[in-house]
């Protein structure tokens, strides 16, 4: 068993529990949003959470259907997703907050600042989905996918069963260089996959529409109107490092940060630099 070195709270919703760790006890609150899939609050933001908490007042809830937010009733789509950001804030009595998300968590930071501009007073975005589109076909071999347990469920899990078979997830499609913790990743996507499965969050089969993404941030990316931070590895396969500059480029005076070598979870790869970057910003 993984250590959870961390205060929670649980917020009970009527679909289930709301598991969010609680860390630091005095300066501006800032939110931490995870990703999609194999993923939750500790393995996204395990070294980010007690890095922030010497300056700030950190909250980071496990989406539905992950870490220990479980179970859960109901499908957790983009619209779900966002009221649970709203529940996280008007539990704790936060009016405003700094969002920082990852992939899915990305996604819903920009979302949530575009839908409730005056509740979030700074935004990091670390290789967001939601701006992304793709050539026909591979769009509906996606939505097929998306729609199918077989490929979504059933393959996924056979291909994660084995602790080698995350050894190679993990340096094909979220880590390409070295990491000191790899083994530390690797034993904590296995812990999260025997617990709550391997198959793809509902955010990310609900966002694919048959024509089109049902998510589609990037028209209205103009919106945001508090100061913004993109952060993206070079060498990142789920989120191309195009598609956020574009991103960013549409954000009215936004930075963005690239890391060289990097790769989706850039955020586990360099721990460090990206720390350095999000507690500047913060600041």
């Amino acid at each position: 068993m993984i250590a959870d070195p961390h205060e929670r709270t649980v917020i009970t919703r009527p679909e289930g529990p709301l598991s969010v760790v609680t860390a630091g006890d005095h300066g501006t609150p800032v939110v931490l949003l995870s990703g999609g899939g194999r993923d939750n609050a500790l393995l996204s933001w395990r070294h980010l959470i007690p890095a922030l908490a010497r300056d700030h007042r950190v909250f980071a809830p496990d989406w539905p259907k992950q870490g220990r937010s479980r179970p859960w009733r109901g499908t957790a789509d983009h619209a779900a997703l966002l009221s649970v950001v709203d529940t996280v804030l008007d539990h704790f009595a936060l009016d405003r907050v700094a969002l920082v998300g990852l992939s899915q968590g990305g996604a819903l930071t920009l979302s949530y600042a575009i839908e409730h501009p005056a509740r979030v007073d700074r935004l990091v975005a670390i290789a967001p989905a939601g701006t992304l589109s793709f050539p026909p076909l591979v769009h509906q071999l996606l939505w097929l996918t998306a729609r199918s347990r077989f490929l979504n469920t059933t393959l996924p899990g056979l291909m994660l069963r084995s602790r080698s078979g995350v050894e190679r997830f993990v340096r094909t499609a979220l880590i390409p260089g070295p990491v000191p913790d790899f083994d530390a990743i690797v034993d904590e996507i296995v812990q999260e996959s025997r617990a709550n499965g391997s198959d793809s969050s509902d955010w990310q089969n609900a966002s694919i529409g048959f024509t089109r993404m049902n998510v589609d941030l990037l028209p209205r990316l103009g919106a945001i109107t508090c100061p913004a931070l993109f952060v993206q590895g070079d060498r990142d396969v789920g989120v191309s490092p195009r598609r956020t500059a574009a991103a960013a480029a549409r954000v009215p005076g936004a930075r963005l940060e690239t890391i060289e070598g990097a790769g989706h979870w850039v955020n586990r790869q360099c721990p460090d630099r990206v720390e350095a970057l999000v507690r500047a910003f913060l600041a």
